[in-house]
């Protein structure tokens, strides 16, 4: 990320500018100048490394009072990791709604949300429960995890499906509140995707709406639906792929606005999604699949729904 940042200049994030923040300089920008004290490149720097630190201290401090757990048993180790997640919950909560305004907002920099915090969160909440969805669908079709049931997919699919319907709440205000006050500053940022660059993203626009609000809810509305793997395994991929594009619609136009393409972007994606399975995979070829001696296994494995 610190490559990229750098690397990429004031062509990904225009507040980087030469001389956007000099009252002197024929680049100066009033209103980005008026944000300076937050978007300056020291502050910017210290927080993407100390947010990725916390996120990764916390996954790491979890993951070892989990494989205690299972070496050494005890409820012990259980209430640990209660009170690292409620701490870690708090700082995440703070953590990620800044992450969004400096890796995504700050690219239209004249723009702002007082919602696109939320805004991101349910979009990275939804994607992660349909990656865990479909992780524990292929396991269970490849041997592993045994004891995962039509139950465990149940609840499961419940979450995608009701967190597709919170993306789209969160969606909606932010959209219609812009619309309904329709000030220049905070409409341009509908303009561009939304008829802007001879209707470049307009489809795309519409088509996000149908791929993470309306085919999730339809396909899932059912019991039945979300108790099927074929079913939620669609369903699964189309949220992913939807929530790829929603992250498109709100970079591309801020920096490529009409030279955006797809093919590239494509073979990035393909590249970090091959990191994460080989990240993921190592992983869990440390450890046992199931919590061993977690206070609750038992009823887990015996859920029903």
């Amino acid at each position: 990320m610190l490559i990229v940042f750098f690397a990429s200049g004031h062509n990904l994030f225009h507040w980087r500018t030469h001389g956007i923040m000099d009252p002197g300089s024929e680049n100066y920008d009033a209103i980005i100048a008026g944000k300076s004290g937050f978007l300056n490149l020291p502050f910017y720097v210290i927080r993407m490394v100390l947010f990725v630190l916390i996120w990764w201290f916390f996954s790491e401090r979890l993951r070892k009072l989990s494989l205690e757990e299972d070496q050494l048993g005890g409820t012990g180790f259980w209430d640990k990791s209660i009170n690292v997640s409620a701490l870690f919950l708090v700082l995440f909560a703070v953590t990620s709604s800044i992450a969004a305004w400096d890796w995504v907002m700050s690219i239209d920099t004249h723009w702002f949300s007082t919602m696109f915090g939320w805004y991101v969160f349910a979009s990275w909440w939804v994607a992660g429960i349909a990656a865990i969805l479909l992780s524990a669908i292929f396991l269970k079709q490849a041997g592993y995890l045994r004891f995962l049931n039509s139950n465990h997919l149940h609840d499961l699919g419940k979450l995608m499906f009701g967190f597709s319907i919170f993306w789209t709440y969160i969606w909606f205000s932010q959209f219609m509140l812009i619309w309904y006050a329709n000030l220049p500053e905070e409409s341009v940022y509908f303009n561009q995707r939304l008829g802007g660059f001879n209707g470049q993203y307009t489809w795309l626009f519409f088509f996000n709406l149908i791929i993470n609000f309306a085919f999730p809810f339809l396909a899932l509305m059912t019991r039945d639906a979300k108790r099927q793997m074929i079913m939620l395994k669609i369903v699964a991929i189309a949220v992913l792929i939807g929530h790829w594009l929603d992250f498109y619609m709100m970079i591309m136009p801020g920096t490529l606005k009409a030279d955006s393409g797809f093919i590239i972007e494509i073979g990035t994606a393909l590249v970090f999604l091959g990191s994460f399975l080989l990240l993921m995979t190592k992983r869990l070829s440390q450890a046992s699949l199931i919590p061993v001696n977690h206070p609750f296994v038992e009823e887990s494995v015996h859920h029903t729904t």
